[in-house]
């Protein structure tokens, strides 16, 4: 599975950006996509993710500001980004989780993206 995320800039706070990150390869075992974000010196930290039957998680406070979305057609999983503030600036990753089995045996993998730098300036 390849994961590619765009979307990323430089914002004023208080605008918004459109995050997508497009999945290839084989996606069939995928039961989970989303989001996170680290920021100098912090550790990575969950943003939003979405489960293949729909219910989603967002990180702590970011639900209400933050919207995750997917497009199963196009393999594409969307994050909408609104009133953005400085310390939102991170490098934001894709993620996905998958899960398959092979006779009896179940295998797990998580998939990153490169990541794409997100700014907001004050």
């Amino acid at each position: 599975v390849q994961l590619v995320e765009s979307g990323g800039g430089l914002v004023q706070a208080g605008g918004s950006l459109r995050l997508s990150c497009l999945a290839s390869g084989n996606t069939t075992n995928i039961f989970a996509i989303g989001w996170y974000r680290q920021a100098p010196g912090k550790q990575r930290e969950l943003v939003a993710r979405i489960s293949s039957g729909g219910p989603t998680k967002y990180g702590d406070s970011l639900k209400g500001r933050f919207s995750i979305s997917r497009d199963n057609a196009e393999n594409t999983v969307f994050l909408q980004m609104n009133s953005l503030k400085p310390e939102d600036t991170a490098v934001y990753y894709c993620n996905a989780e998958a899960t398959w089995r092979v006779g009896a045996d179940r295998f797990d993998s998580v998939y990153w993206g490169q990541g794409t730098q997100v700014t907001v300036s004050s």
